[in-house]
């Protein structure tokens, strides 16, 4: 048995609950108020299209619902999960597939997540009224709750009562309690076979959990315990969401194997638990039989494979991300991009800047890609963006660290479409030219971040460049002092240039060191841009994956910032009450 079986996926998102109210909605029943519903779509990353979520229990005769029934999502910082909530006008619980439209609001989650007290409250628009058309689309598919999709790239047209005011709709996110408990746990085995021939065996445990159609999903492994067959493997934590997402039920396989060189490990046993049983393990040791199927069937007298005792199993709620963010925690993201001469004349279709009136570049979708995530953890909305490697004018001075809005004083930018603008206009009057130095921009923004240690600010720092690093001793210095502060470098190569350096930098394997001094976290993120181009020219695809993997590590390396600091998440600031509606006449 390899390895190989299981699928292994990121470990599953958390799970976020989002409370719906709304306020002054339109009254379009003539003897009576509106009955409203609100449903929730979903935007497919790949084709676009607008997929209905679900929806909530229809509330009869108000115009300022308050919603019991919940929508509970998967929640990927990396990813930027557009939503939309239609609001309906329900007549009567029997005639459901004729709704009137009220309105709709578009919104990511993440601005719900990072909106005060992860509340938001956004203003309901008529634009999204159907066609009639698409409104007997709607009757035919509302029994079997998945009304029809909006064309690509469109909005339903309007239909109904224009310029009147639609009302809000009140928004709260709240991190579901039952994926913040990390167990921590020890096991030893004892008398397990015998696999090596000159030796004993090199024993390691490989988790999955199982998924409703019966496979198994890897969730963790040991470590390898080198030559022995009794084998105590070291104390490890793991989020009860990665091994049972909440489910203490749920059937938890464990397989042993013994190491071998090649990655032809070879298969001792396995043995099936689940997070009730293993906690039991709270007030006493429990031992469990390794069992090899194929020698159960082949020796009569076959007993087991030797035995695995769980020593010691506790649960602790730990802080997330979400807590932090809750509490005010705020990312401050700065971009720096690579004006060196081997980009290519921006002028030439095949420099790596050119600005084609039909696409972006390549620099261009990674800067949108990455900023259109942050900047709805940023309630400012202003980013300083640098360029690097150009000669400027007038009397053409090579800079490594220059404003992209030609203002030294105060070089943000009004969010990311004014970085893209400052960019554009940067390419217009400067000179691509080199070296390429990463120290300079790293060092600026470490210095930005020493002044904050509470708590309240964390640095997100996006190169984007092209080759390889001239002063790979500094920036390594830079990072390993940067290593210590509240902040966080994502490195974007494009191009077809080699980056073996930039590996380097990803301290992933082996952690970055200067001199002797090893990074404190391993806070760099490289990924070469062309691995994410989608084939059949997708941009918005290409975008997405690449949001997706860079951005993944944030989240846990904020974590890591706070945990060796010791700081815990403000308690969120109270939501502003939303005005009370006057009393509702009979």
């Amino acid at each position: 048995m390899s390895l190989s079986g299981a699928s292994e996926r990121s470990v599953p998102a958390t799970k976020i609950e989002i409370t719906v109210s709304c306020r002054n909605l339109l009254d379009l029943d003539t003897f009576s108020k509106s009955d409203p519903m609100v449903v929730l779509y979903t935007q497919s990353r790949a084709s676009q299209e607008w997929r209905e979520f679900g929806r909530t229990e229809v509330i009869d005769n108000t115009l300022n619902p308050d919603f019991v029934r919940k929508f509970v999502l998967d929640y990927f910082f990396e990813e930027k999960q557009n939503l939309r909530f239609d609001v309906y006008n329900v007549d009567s619980k029997t005639n459901i597939s004729k709704p009137d439209f009220l309105g709709q609001a578009f919104l990511a989650l993440g601005e719900v997540i990072g909106g005060q007290g992860s509340r938001v409250e956004r203003p309901l628009t008529e634009e999204g009224r159907r066609t009639e058309s698409q409104k007997h689309r709607w009757e035919r598919n509302i029994d079997q709750l998945s009304p029809a999709h909006p064309p690509q790239g469109k909005c339903p047209q309007p239909r109904g009562v224009p310029g009147k005011k639609c009302g809000t709709i009140l928004l709260t996110a709240e991190e579901l309690s039952n994926c913040r408990d990390i167990a921590t746990m020890q096991l030893c085995a004892n008398k397990l076979d015998k696999k090596d021939f000159f030796g004993k065996s090199d024993p390691f445990l490989v988790f999955y959990r199982s998924n409703e159609d019966g496979t198994f999903t890897i969730c963790h492994k040991t470590e390898v315990v080198k030559n022995t067959l009794n084998p105590v493997w070291q104390p490890f934590s793991i989020p009860v969401r990665a091994l049972c997402n909440g489910d203490y039920d749920r059937t938890v396989k464990i397989d042993v194997y013994d190491w071998d060189r090649d990655g032809s490990h070879d298969f001792i046993g396995e043995f099936t638990t689940s997070y009730r049983e293993l906690s039991k393990a709270q007030n006493q040791f429990t031992v469990y039989e390794v069992l090899n199927p194929r020698k159960k069937c082949k020796k009569k007298k076959y007993v087991n494979s030797g035995t695995v005792t769980l020593l010691s199993f506790s649960v602790d709620s730990e802080f997330t991300f979400v807590d932090y963010i809750k509490g005010g925690t705020q990312l401050n993201f700065t971009v720096a991009i690579d004006f060196t001469a081997s980009n290519g004349n921006p002028l030439q279709p095949t420099s790596l800047h050119y600005m084609s009136p039909y696409q972006l570049s390549a620099y261009a979708m990674a800067l949108k890609a990455v900023g259109e995530i942050i900047q709805d953890y940023d309630s400012d909305k202003l980013f300083p963006a640098y360029g690097f490697g150009a000669k400027l004018p007038p009397e053409g001075r090579i800079s490594h660290q220059f404003p992209l809005n030609n203002n030294d004083e105060d070089p943000n930018c009004a969010g990311i479409e004014g970085v893209l603008e400052s960019y554009f206009q940067s390419l217009r009057t400067v000179q691509l030219y080199g070296p390429t130095y990463f120290a300079p921009v790293i060092n600026q923004v470490a210095r930005a971040a020493a002044k904050i240690s509470d708590g309240s600010q964390y640095y997100v720092l996006l190169i984007i460049t092209d080759g390889v690093i001239s002063d790979m001793t500094q920036t390594k210095e830079a990072i390993v002092s940067a290593s210590s502060l509240p902040m966080s470098i994502i490195i974007v190569g494009v191009g077809p240039a080699m980056f073996e350096a930039m590996e380097e930098l990803d301290g992933d394997d082996v952690r970055v060191s200067s001199r002797g001094r090893y990074a404190e976290r391993d806070i760099v993120q490289f990924v070469p841009f062309r691995d994410y181009v989608d084939r059949s020219g997708n941009h918005v695809l290409s975008m997405a994956r690449l949001a997706k993997d860079v951005l993944a590590e944030i989240p846990e390396q904020l974590l890591s910032y706070m945990r060796t600091r010791d700081i815990q998440p403000r308690p969120p600031p109270p939501p502003n009450p939303s005005p009370t509606p006057a009393p509702e006449q009979p």
